[in-house]
């Protein structure tokens, strides 16, 4: 199937780096806005006119410009229905794909941050991950339960979160428990995986020189 091409805005060592290894994934035709994060590319006004935030990734494609990680990778997935990579609506793993993209952003990521700011959460009524050792049990009881996150049936939430599992290990916000460790390998052994991976070193030093 043709699809107009998606412009991905990307950031080598950050988050968006998942966002690369979908589209990989997908098999995309895409066009890379490379930022700086060194020089400050994403707090410039030609980028903060496409995320007043500041943050990677974004994408734009057609008239739809899409910023927040979950929400590109939604909306990717969808985009591109013939990888396979989103159960369609009817589908019985839908709800559950859904709920663990989702659940990166409003539980998992807040309780890192806390964490990383070794500060005590809020209180569980206001909370939005009710505690750390919850929220990450919740996740490893998931994972206990097949190779990946729906089961045998890989999906773009895989991507999304053995990219971010990878990288919160590495700065030990997530210990590495045998499970844990055992899919970030077994999604990080993709051979799209390691083609983002690759290209993305060769952004960095590119941008290093």
């Amino acid at each position: 199937m043709d699809h107009p091409r998606v412009t991905f805005f990307h950031a080598p060592q950050s988050r968006s780096g998942g966002t690369r290894a979908l589209l990989e994934e997908l098999g995309a035709d895409y066009d890379l806005r490379a930022l700086n994060l060194k020089t400050g590319d994403t707090r410039k006004p030609e980028y903060l006119a496409i995320n007043p935030m500041g943050k990677v990734p974004a994408i734009r494609h057609g008239e739809a410009l899409v910023t927040e990680q979950p929400a590109v990778f939604l909306y990717l997935a969808d985009l591109y229905p013939e990888a396979g990579l989103a159960p369609p609506l009817g589908d019985p793993l839908r709800g559950p794909y859904l709920r663990w993209l989702v659940y990166y952003g409003s539980c998992f990521e807040p309780a890192g941050v806390d964490k990383s700011m070794q500060r005590e959460p809020a209180a569980p009524s206001t909370c939005p991950y009710g505690d750390y050792d919850t929220m990450l049990k919740t996740l490893t009881d998931q994972l206990e339960r097949g190779p990946y996150l729906l089961g045998d049936t890989f999906s773009a939430a895989d991507v999304l979160w053995g990219t971010a599992l990878n990288w919160t290990v590495t700065f030990k916000l997530v210990p590495e428990l045998p499970v844990i460790r055992a899919y970030i390998d077994r999604v990080l052994a993709r051979p799209a995986m390691q083609r983002a991976a690759a290209a993305d070193a060769a952004l960095v030093a590119a941008q290093s020189a």
